[in-house]
């Protein structure tokens, strides 16, 4: 950030306090930060986390964020404040959306739900500020990538089409065993969604929708197999952006050899007729431990006909770790999902944007080399 601001983070889980220690340690202007949540004292946690983390003079101030009223406290908050990052879970984005507007603030979430999503750019659609929205790693990063990608393409190689945009992201342990060769490291919930909710995707030049999980293949990348499978919400809006333009079009998540498998068994003992999000979430956190050394891998391939009709092709692969930022050490699902949130409020703030902001209308080079990017995923050429 280049001058101050007063910025607001609703929640205080593990993508709040990446997001508030790397605006701490990474602004060129250190912002003052209020950290809301439910539970007063996990908001508190959180901000002296922050403080001790971080040799910039920094403040970060806790508050209660009750979730049926607008208190005194947080309403001198919210008239008072620049923006609102996101981190709650996506079913209460629309709430604090609306808080963002009623309060004339910027607003950036994370979330993959697309049902929420739509009803934000509803509401957003007419707002004196900006609305970045679905701006985490998948959707969020990955698709400001892949978008880059295909226009990249098009350019070099003087086309207007594609015959391929692939795009992969996964949030993996370092390593898996039997039976679900899986680890937490981000929300169960968000991983039950994104498993039984449907997948927009392009088949044949249109956008379509796809049960998730109805297409499992293989793919090497650096020299290991991993599988991958369609999952709802991380392609953002490139399905509609990019739609007569991409004859097959998809993001999948990348998980090891053998997950899918067992995901698959336990969706067989459900009871169709009953949630089946909630009880599959019951069944994973029952089985699958919650796991901290991570890693990220991300996968973004375009492939087409040059304008001569020779096959080309085109691959961008990053493996991310744990990144050290200030006093703390982050896992990457946390430096990963945190940074673009950052940028995508630098953005906001910086260049007075109003309006809804999706992923295929951010100035892809800008982003993707923008300085809370940088030191996280690395130059984009």
């Amino acid at each position: 950030m280049e001058k101050h601001y007063n910025i607001i983070i609703a929640g205080a889980g593990g993508i709040a306090e990446a997001a508030a220690l790397i605006l701490a340690e990474w602004s060129l202007i250190t912002p003052t930060i209020y950290i809301g949540n439910r539970t007063l004292s996990k908001a508190q946690s959180v901000a002296g986390w922050v403080e001790k983390g971080t040799a910039k003079n920094v403040t970060v101030k806790a508050f209660h964020l009750t979730p049926d009223e607008i208190t005194p406290e947080m309403r001198a908050i919210f008239t008072q404040g620049n923006i609102i990052l996101d981190c709650l879970p996506g079913n209460q984005a629309p709430k604090i959306a609306q808080i963002a507007k009623d309060y004339h603030l910027y607003y950036a979430n994370l979330t993959e739900y697309v049902d929420e999503t739509a009803q934000i750019m509803a509401l957003a659609k007419d707002a004196e500020t900006g609305f970045v929205l679905q701006t985490g790693i998948a959707p969020g990063y990955i698709d400001v990538l892949a978008n880059h990608l295909f226009q990249e393409f098009c350019s070099d190689f003087n086309v207007n089409s594609a015959d391929k945009l692939e795009f992969k992201v996964g949030a993996l342990t370092k390593n898996a065993v039997a039976p679900h060769y899986y680890g937490f490291t981000w929300s169960p919930i968000g991983v039950a969604t994104e498993y039984l909710k449907n997948a927009n995707v392009i088949r044949n030049f249109s956008k379509i929708e796809l049960p998730a999980l109805s297409e499992r293949s293989s793919i090497i990348i650096n020299g290991k197999t991993y599988e991958d499978d369609l999952t709802s919400g991380g392609a953002a809006d490139l399905p509609d952006a990019l739609s007569g333009k991409v004859r097959d079009l998809d993001y999948k998540t990348l998980r090891f050899p053998g997950h899918y498998s067992w995901v698959q068994n336990q969706l067989k003992t459900i009871d169709s007729s009953k949630n089946k999000i909630k009880n599959l979430e019951k069944i994973m956190q029952k089985e699958i431990p919650l796991m901290e050394d991570d890693q990220i891998i991300l996968y973004a391939a375009v492939e087409g006909k040059d304008i001569k009709g020779i096959l080309r092709r085109r691959e961008i692969v990053k493996e991310i770790q744990s990144l050290q930022v200030g006093k703390h050490k982050l896992r990457a699902i946390q430096v990963t999902t945190a940074a673009p949130l950052v940028q995508s409020a630098q953005l906001l703030l910086e260049q007075n944007l109003k309006g809804v902001i999706l992923q295929s209308q951010i100035d892809a080079k800008s982003f993707l080399n923008g300085n809370f990017i940088v030191p996280v995923y690395g130059k984009i050429e």
